[in-house]
């Protein structure tokens, strides 16, 4: 119990990571610096995300000059850094150089305006020539489009798919010539021929019922699909001619049967570099080790291993000579919980805890010798063979790694990026932010930046380069043809905007004329709840999404779940959410069969305070909701005279109607997805929207949980403040 506690506190006391993909902390302008040849220097800031744009006022065209490294990737075969954040996606050649666009895909450079709310995720083929993103069409969904990065020229491949929430839908196979994507819980492939426009409609290209978490590729290329509790595998040598004409299982067989079914909604699974044998992740609690093509099970199935409720970003290293190393954070200070795996043949020799380096991102080197680990609290090196630690590069916040081959890695911070070998060598590839930047005095052609890397300096076409004695020209807002300043904005996206008045002529513009036109159509405080009645299965995932969106919340339990969960009760007190009473049993209290009187209604309310001050050492808030939102005036009165006020829900999602409610009272189940639609339709500023935590005794196909950033970013880009019940509901005790 110690232990689990100690993981909720570290998971929710992490605070706001300056650096989260969570919600746009306002976006406002600064530095303005206006040269003679009329090229306008500024930055763009987004709470730690510093960007510098230069532009050349003649034309209004607009040049990245450097990249917030949000997320790297390696594509067009190891040659060029695919580097995202929140104002688009940029290339920049693995050698070295500046941001180049990525034609075709939004961004501020092509004058699209940042949304609010996250990140907007991307799958890039491993040739760098296609890009797959999501174009949002409403809350909840959006169209599936293909970009071919060297044209701009966009493909729209599925319509109404659903908006990812922390995996992307899609999965390219190794080589770039397919891939699979999840859509209304089954599974599509797409081939990648000469002539897209001849792959057949998308009824014909089902793989079968699941997620994209079902599916698989394997390093050999090989397509790995679990579909209740068997494996099907398609080999890679008749996977792409065969399924331009046929059926995509059918030249597939059965790579394996368990003695579990698996579910996409909260299993993951891992294939070994031969294939031979897969890991499997059950309910994010329980790992198991099974070999494939051989069902005889005995010895060489490894018993179940449980990692700590509530752990996340579980992560597994496999190296081809055997090596898996299962990687999970827990416990407090950064610290991570590590596990390997030995295999002999086809079993596992031996298995033991290990020292374990301070992150659980981590990447593992293309020959399996070493490992990075990097985080908040910086970048590791490690031996992976014998487990040790080799170097610490760094003890700042990383953001991104990625390994460029077995000998250097790309490393991404709010400074730079960087080429690094193992040997410890450094070498600059872009700037990723400056605190200070200007025109060079006397060569005008030059713009220089600064950060505690130092100075550097560019011409807006070659690389950065380090310089030893800058001589920075003192910032100016005019020049012989314009004035430039910043007007601050009432609404819209913008803290403010760069304007251009033109002195040689007549008129005033903005440098970003479509950033007027965004407005939020509405604005105000809104109210996320969430009810823990048993089992505290999505806490994890909703804490982590409140964090990133930087967002508070009300915490509704009762008396059954603070009893059989008091570390996570007390891990939510710690983290310092608001925590309000769901009665001490989960009773329908307007059940005619119950006789509810003030006295039960006290009672029931009191010794749920007692039950949670005896688990966290905290007191609840007098604030709560009877059990299931059944209440009635005498109910209401009742708690009022206790001293309690009663909280309303204003949107029922029916996030808590079972499947087997709904086939029993002939009610329709919404998907998560309709769900989110109809809490968009329904909200209104003031309003109180409940999510249920926990697995349903009836179950469900999804759950709302599962989506909570999918419905936490559209309450954002809606222009709405994600807060606590108190701050919405009158008569609350602040």
């Amino acid at each position: 119990m110690k232990n689990r506690k100690g993981l909720y506190y570290f998971l929710f006391s992490l605070g706001l990571s300056l650096f989260s993909a969570g919600t746009l902390l306002g976006l406002s302008f600064s530095g303005l610096d206006l040269s003679d040849d009329n090229r306008l220097l500024f930055r763009s800031d987004s709470g730690a995300q510093h960007t510098l744009y230069v532009s050349r006022l003649t034309d209004l065209a607009l040049q990245q000059i450097t990249a917030f490294p949000e997320n790297l990737e390696l594509v067009e075969n190891g040659r060029v850094i695919l580097v995202r954040n929140r104002f688009g996606a940029a290339r920049i050649p693995v050698a070295g150089g500046l941001p180049l666009p990525v034609p075709g895909f939004p961004s501020f450079a092509g004058g699209t305006v940042p949304p609010g709310g996250r990140l907007e995720e991307l799958a890039a083929s491993a040739d760098g020539r296609w890009i797959l993103f999501v174009e949002p069409t409403s809350a909840a969904y959006g169209n599936l489009a293909l970009l071919e990065t060297a044209s701009g020229v966009k493909r729209v491949i599925s319509q109404k798919i659903e908006r990812p929430a922390r995996d992307f839908p899609v999965r390219w196979s190794p080589d770039s010539r397919l891939f699979v994507y999840a859509k209304g819980g089954r599974l599509f492939y797409f081939p990648m021929i000469h002539d897209l426009a001849a792959v057949a409609d998308e009824r014909y290209r089902q793989i079968g019922e699941g997620e994209i978490d079902s599916v698989s590729w394997g390093q050999q290329g090989d397509f790995f699909y679990f579909k209740g509790n068997t494996l099907y595998r398609v080999r890679s040598p008749e996977l792409f001619t065969r399924t331009i004409y046929g059926d995509f299982l059918s030249i597939g067989s059965v790579a394996g049967r368990l003695p579990l079914d698996f579910d996409p909604n909260f299993d993951r699974f891992w294939i070994a570099p031969d294939a031979r044998s897969l890991l499997l992740l059950k309910n994010g609690k329980n790992i198991f080790y099974f070999p494939l093509d051989d069902n005889t099970g005995g010895d060489s199935i490894l018993p179940y291993v449980m990692i700590p409720q509530g752990a996340f970003d579980v992560n597994v290293l496999w190296s081809s000579s055997g090596l898996v190393t299962v990687i999970a954070s827990v416990l407090g200070h950064s610290e991570t919980m590590a596990w390997r795996f030995e295999i002999d043949g086809r079993s596992v020799t031996s298995f033991a805890p290990l020292e374990t380096p301070a992150g659980s991102r981590c990447a593992l080197s293309p020959d399996g010798t070493r490992a990075l680990f990097w985080g908040d609290s910086g970048l590791a090196l490690w031996d992976y063979v014998s487990w040790r630690p080799l170097q610490i590069i760094s003890r700042e916040p990383v953001l991104s790694c990625v390994w460029l081959n077995s000998a250097e890695f790309i490393v991404g911070n709010s400074r730079l990026i960087e080429g690094i070998s193992v040997s410890g060598q450094r070498r600059l590839i872009c700037l990723a932010g400056a605190d200070e930047f200007g025109f060079e005095e006397g060569d005008s052609a030059r713009l220089l930046a600064k950060n505690s890397a130092g100075w550097f300096a560019s011409n807006g076409k070659n690389p950065w380069a380090l310089i030893a004695n800058p001589r920075l020209k003192k910032a100016s807002l005019v020049s012989g043809r314009y004035r430039v300043y910043l007007e601050p904005q009432s609404a819209g996206p913008f803290d403010n905007l760069p304007m251009i008045r033109n002195t040689a002529s007549v008129g005033t513009t903005a440098l970003l004329p479509a950033a007027r036109q965004v407005q939020s159509a509405e604005s105000g405080e809104i109210a996320l709840c969430f009810d823990l009645y048993d089992d505290d299965t999505g806490l994890s995932q909703v804490m982590d999404a409140l964090r990133h969106f930087n967002a508070k919340a009300t915490f509704f339990l009762n008396g059954d779940f603070i009893r059989r969960n008091p570390a996570a009760a007390a891990a939510i007190a710690e983290a310092g959410y608001e925590i309000a009473s769901l009665f001490y049993a989960p009773i329908d209290l307007a059940d005619s069969r119950y006789r509810v009187s003030p006295e039960y209604i006290a009672q029931g309310l009191a010794r749920n305070e007692d039950e949670f001050f005896e688990s966290t050492g905290k007191e609840l808030k007098l604030l709560w909701h009877p059990p299931f939102y059944r209440t009635s005036p005498e109910i209401s009165a009742a708690a009022s005279a206790a001293g309690y006020q009663t909280a309303v829900r204003d949107v029922d999602s029916g996030d808590w109607l079972s499947r087997d409610e709904a086939r029993r009272f002939g009610i329709h189940q919404h998907s998560v997805s309709n769900m989110i639609e109809r809490i968009m339709d329904a909200k209104k500023p003031g309003a109180v929207i409940p999510v249920r935590l926990g697995l349903l005794p009836g179950g469900r196909d999804d759950y709302l949980f599962l989506r909570i950033e999918v419905l936490m970013d559209a309450l954002v880009r809606a222009g709405y403040t994600i807060v606590p019940v108190s701050k919405v509901i009158q008569g609350v005790p602040k």
